[in-house]
């Protein structure tokens, strides 16, 4: 087949997988702007935070030890 026949069909599969993707998500159950909060997996919380859920006192005071090193 031709280059341009090639480019073609991958700019509309590229496009149509985008807006099924999109469409897809909107029904998961994830709002927007979920994976920029600090309580989002992955991100930690805010240094500012005193206590930190679902961790014990002393991998509190590992952390804290680590921070005041810098």
């Amino acid at each position: 087949m031709k280059t341009g026949l090639w480019v073609s069909i991958v700019t509309v599969a590229g496009v149509l997988g985008f807006f099924l993707g999109y469409n897809i998500s909107s029904y998961t159950g994830i709002e927007p702007g979920y994976f920029e909060t600090a309580e989002a997996g992955g991100y930690g919380a805010a240094t500012e935070a005193t206590v930190t859920e679902g961790i014990s006192k002393e991998y509190q005071d590992y952390y804290k030890e680590l921070a005041e090193e810098e």
